[in-house]
C-alpha cells in the first residue's frame, strides 16, 4: 500500500486542456509525489472554453492552485493572462506552465526544452545548425518547439492548413522561419516534426532517407505517423521523449522542488500497455 498521504496543507497543481483525459501528466506527477512522499496532488482540469480557463486562472490567483501545466487549446491564452513571462514563453507568446504566487501569475514554457531533450535522447547524432526542419502545425506546442529550434540554429519550415496562423508564427520568430507547402518544405530537411493531433497528409515517399521523424503525440506511442516512418526505414523520435523532457521543470515550478528519481519511461510504457 502506498504511504503517500494528502492533508489539508497539500499543494495542488494540475493540467488544463480540452480534451485532457488522455494526458499522461497526472501519471507522471502523482508518481513523483508518491515517490517523494510529498503532500500534494496533481489533477486534470478540462475548461469548456476560454471563459472557463480564465476562471481556472482566477482560482490560481486566489490561492487555490499552486500551478498549472497548460495544453491545447489554452497555451496562448495562458501567456496572455499572465502578469510576467520567462524568456522561453515570451519567445513564442505561448505557455505550458503557469505558476501562482500571492495573486501573481508567471508564464513559462518547457515545451522547447522537452523537444530538445527528446531529440538528444533518441536522435543524438542529429545536427540542426543551419539545417532545414519541417514543422507540421502551428499551434502552441509548435510555437514553443519552433522557438527552441531557431535558438538551436535550425531553419524552420512551417506547414499548416491555416496559412494565417503559420504566417503569424513566422512573423513572431523572424527570418529563420518560413511558411511553405509540404511538397517544397521536405527538400533537404533533416527533421520532420508532427505537431498536429491527427495523422498529417504527408507523402512519405518524398522524405529523404535518414530524415529523423518525430511525433509530439504519445498516445498511442506508436502513432500512425511513426509507424509509416519506420516502415520506410526512417529514424524516429516518439512523443514520450518530449513529454518526459518537459516534465521535470514543470514539477519544479508547480511543487517548488525537484522531482525524486524515477524511471519515467518504464512507468509510462507500462501504463500505456495496461490502458490498451
Amino acid at each position: 500500500m502506498s504511504r503517500h498521504r494528502i492533508t489539508g496543507a497539500a499543494l495542488v497543481g494540475g493540467i488544463a486542456g480540452n480534451p485532457v483525459a488522455h494526458s499522461l501528466s497526472p501519471v507522471i506527477h502523482n508518481a513523483w509525489l508518491a515517490a517523494g512522499d510529498i503532500d500534494g496532488a496533481y489533477v486534470p482540469f478540462a475548461p469548456v472554453d476560454a471563459a472557463g480557463f480564465e476562471a481556472l486562472v482566477a482560482a490560481g490567483r486566489a490561492g487555490l492552485i499552486t500551478g498549472l501545466n497548460v495544453t491545447a487549446p489554452f497555451k496562448e491564452q495562458a501567456f496572455a493572462l499572465a502578469d510576467a513571462a520567462t524568456a522561453a514563453a515570451s519567445l513564442t507568446a505561448s505557455a505550458n506552465i503557469l505558476t501562482f504566487d500571492d495573486g501573481w501569475v508567471l508564464a513559462d514554457s518547457s515545451d522547447g526544452l522537452g523537444l530538445m531533450l527528446g531529440l538528444k535522447e533518441q536522435a543524438p547524432d542529429l545536427n540542426l545548425v543551419g539545417r532545414p526542419v519541417v514543422m507540421l502545425g502551428a499551434g502552441g506546442a509548435a510555437r514553443a518547439a519552433s522557438g527552441a529550434l531557431v535558438e538551436a540554429g535550425a531553419e524552420v519550415r512551417i506547414v499548416n492548413r491555416s496559412p494565417d496562423r503559420a504566417l503569424a508564427l513566422a512573423a513572431d520568430l523572424g527570418p529563420s522561419v518560413q511558411v511553405m507547402p509540404a511538397s517544397e518544405a521536405l527538400d533537404g530537411a533533416v527533421l520532420v516534426i508532427n505537431a498536429l493531433s491527427v495523422q498529417p497528409d504527408l507523402d512519405f515517399a518524398a522524405v529523404a532517407p535518414g530524415t529523423v521523424m518525430m511525433d509530439m503525440t504519445y498516445k498511442p506511442l506508436a502513432t500512425p505517423f511513426l509507424t509509416a516512418a519506420r516502415a520506410r526505414g526512417l529514424p524516429t523520435v516518439d512523443g514520450l521523449a518530449m513529454l518526459i523532457g518537459q516534465a521535470a521543470p514543470s514539477f519544479q515550478a508547480l511543487f517548488r522542488r525537484p522531482p525524486p528519481p524515477l524511471d519515467l519511461r518504464a512507468l509510462l510504457t507500462a501504463h500505456l500497455s495496461q490502458a490498451k
